[in-house]
């Protein structure tokens, strides 16, 4: 963009005329009166403070996706309590124009709910994950002024700072953490508006609700081990939706609160008359460590008149010093479960992975990732979505997910998409009624979606499904209820969804071949697993599927497999497996080892017993027929060459030439030390012991 103002529209330098004025002459400039004090004061800083330049028009900034990351990995628990707050806040306001973000503490959009049919204009605006919206950087926006103010506020059309952002409306609440801190911002924002500011009366009000409800539901996730207090002006709303939330130690000393109790009960300590809360602190708030009886009157021992057993209109309480009344529930910690871990003696980690997710893994790092982070969802009411390449054990980890949570006890029910066809995914899915279509049984027909009633829906291709069938299962997500074909009433169900696809959604919804509703229902949670080109535990699942058990999964094939030999691999046959692209990723390779299995002679898979269409896949295994290393310290390579070869070498001996242990210390992949070491001249000793 050019500097100069004389460059740009009409409209554009009426603006910026208008906030270098503002700036300079503050209230007593002409214009002032048009815009909000809020906005006059953001102008100001930005100008004397922020050193920006109304008269340069900016671009929105996206941080590249390394760096987006980063941001997320800072608050990734945060972020997943706070995804269904975002989906229930854009429910109200799809197709009026809006995209819903939330934004960290610093600014950076964390996460997005939006029409991806408009993604090009979305990005270009900023209005897209990775966007920088703080006031230091983008001027006098919804984020950004929200951060500097810590009030929920809404910046229409010129109230913009920067001239490239006065066709956008965005309105903004703050989100803090439990101990007073802003922790994030939720913003709703449009691409354009025609309507007056006060239009955007009710986007302010639904904004700061969600907000609310999105720092609770954090504040009851952080201190579930804690006393919990629970106040509110009326009886008839303390147990549905409290005012003020406040959690406290065993002592009674306030260790957590929200954000409107802080702004409830700190001015009224003694020593803060004058203290304002409407300001972000950036410290803890004067509330952490006070005793309960400073800000209520009671003590730690009255408590327990307000547990529970009281109707909310008998636990009424007053302000310490106060003739304000307030009614309390006050929910004890659990009591602490006693588990073997928890026997002395036994040693534990603090978030030890359920049994069935950590067999999932033979010690890849990527893998792991995913694991831990869904090892905190399995029993979130989050919906999960599964990526990755066909043949990659997505329905594996679904399983895994299943048995990990409460639900293990009830069914898993796996539904390929891709398999039913079309004339029959509706029935198959839904059920019907006897007679209630052509071809329809006698007896009718329970769904799958019933059929997963307590337990575990599997959806496997999800991409597949028909663009008509889309909102009924929408409709089941969001209501937990399943409409027959045939049947005029619902039936609840009680599910936990997940879904897999090895296709990118987010195409699918450009191209209007899938719902973004559904696409935003569905990715509560997003785990990607590698392919198994990518994994550095192939060793540990060889010889994982080659133990007497492997997979079997009853009892009896248990049993009989424990009876059979064990199966061995040659080194050259191993190599092989090493050096193979597999496409096809885990099946590809459970279905070469048992067809390697049942040719094999004495139980060692050589070479030769591998598939065919293996081999002709994969390069060529070199063999020698003796000596330690193939390369010597003599070789004829070049002197930085032979350097780089001995240095290898040494970490290969120091590894017992084990390849995946040596490429995760050097921080590659396996395929790629092996090509090193083809270009090197190293060969591994064991390729000549058999």
């Amino acid at each position: 963009m050019p500097s100069s103002a004389l460059a740009h529209a009409p409209s554009q330098r009426a603006h910026m005329a208008t906030v270098m004025q503002v700036a300079d002459a503050g209230v007593a400039a002409p214009a002032a009166a048009r815009h909000d004090a809020l906005i006059r004061a953001s102008w100001q800083r930005c100008v004397h403070q922020h050193r920006l330049d109304p008269t340069r028009m900016q671009e929105a900034v996206i941080l590249p996706q390394p760096r987006l990351r980063e941001h997320q990995g800072q608050m990734e628990d945060f972020l997943q309590i706070a995804r269904h707050g975002l989906e229930a806040l854009y429910q109200q306001v799809a197709g009026l124009g809006y995209v819903v973000l939330l934004t960290d503490a610093r600014g950076v959009t964390v996460d997005f709910i939006g029409d991806l049919l408009v993604e090009p204009g979305l990005r270009k605006a900023g209005l897209y994950l990775g966007a920088d919206w703080s006031e230091h950087h983008a001027g006098t926006c919804g984020v950004g002024t929200c951060i500097s103010t810590g009030q929920a506020l809404t910046v229409h059309l010129d109230d913009h700072f920067d001239a490239t952002h006065i066709p956008l409306t965005c309105t903004a609440a703050p989100v803090f953490d439990t101990v007073g801190r802003l922790n994030a911002v939720l913003d709703i924002s449009q691409l354009s508006s025609h309507q007056p500011k006060a239009s955007q009366h009710l986007a302010l009000q639904l904004v700061k609700v969600y907000a609310q409800h999105v720092e609770n539901a954090a504040f009851l996730q952080r201190h579930r081990h804690d006393w919990v207090l629970r106040l509110s002006e009326a009886p008839q709303f303390l147990d549905v939706n409290p005012d003020y939330l406040l959690a406290l130690d065993a002592a009674g000393r306030v260790i957590g609160h929200n954000r409107r109790a802080q702004l409830l009960f700190e001015p009224g300590l003694p020593g803060l008359s004058g203290r304002t809360t409407t300001a972000p602190d950036r410290g803890p708030s004067a509330l952490i460590g006070q005793p309960i009886g400073r800000l209520l009157a009671l003590s730690v021992g009255d408590l327990g008149r307000f547990v529970q057993g009281r109707a909310a209109d008998r636990r009424a309480v007053l302000r310490s010093g106060a003739r304000h009344v307030l009614f309390l529930h006050a929910a004890p910690p659990p009591a602490p479960l006693r588990t073997a871990a928890s026997e002395p003696g036994r040693v534990t980690t603090e978030r030890q992975l359920p049994a069935p997710l950590a067999a999932l893994s033979g010690g890849d790092a990527a893998l792991d990732r995913q694991i831990a982070r869904a090892a905190r969802l399995v029993d979130s009411p989050v919906s999960l979505l599964i990526t990755g390449e066909t043949g990659s054990g997505k329905e594996y980890f679904a399983k895994a997910l299943h048995a990990s949570s409460e639900r293990r006890g009830g069914p898993f029910v796996a539904v390929n998409c891709a398999a039913i066809p079309e004339s029959l995914i509706e029935s198959e899915l839904f059920g019907h009624l006897p007679g209630s279509f052509s071809g329809a049984g006698p007896k009718g027909k329970k769904g799958l979606i019933q059929e997963a009633d307590g337990g575990t829906l599997f959806l496997d291709e999800i991409g597949d499904m028909p663009r008509a069938l889309q909102a009924r299962l929408l409709r089941v997500l969001a209501e937990r209820e399943v409409l027959p074909i045939g049947a005029t009433r619902p039936t609840p169900v009680d599910l936990r969804v997940i879904a897999a696809t090895h296709c990118p959604l987010e195409a699918l919804v450009r191209e209007g071949r899938f719902r973004d509703d559904l696409y935003y229902r569905l990715n509560g949670a997003h785990v990607v697993l590698p392919p198994l080109r990518e994994r550095q535990d192939l060793d540990v699942l060889i010889d994982r599927m080659l133990a007497p058990c492997g997979d079997a999964p009853a009892p009896r094939q248990r049993a009989a497999a424990l009876r059979e030999p064990a199966t061995r691999l040659a080194a050259d046959a191993r190599a092989a497996l090493h050096a193979h692209p597999w496409p096809g990723n885990l099946r590809e390779l459970r279905n070469a080892l048992d067809y390697a299995r049942t040719l094999c002679d004495d139980g060692l898979i050589r070479l030769g017993d591998l598939p065919d269409a293996l081999l002709a896949a994969s390069p060529p295994v070199a063999r020698r027929p003796s000596g330690p290393d193939i390369w010597q310290p003599g070789s004829t390579l070049h002197a930085p060459v032979a350097d780089e070869a001995a240095q290898l070498l040494q970490a290969l001996r120091a590894a017992r030439w084990n390849v995946s242990a040596v490429a995760r210390e050097l921080g590659c992949s396996r395929m790629t030390l092996y090509r090193r070491m083809k270009r090197l001249e190293i060969r591994s000793p064991l390729e000549a012991r058999e």
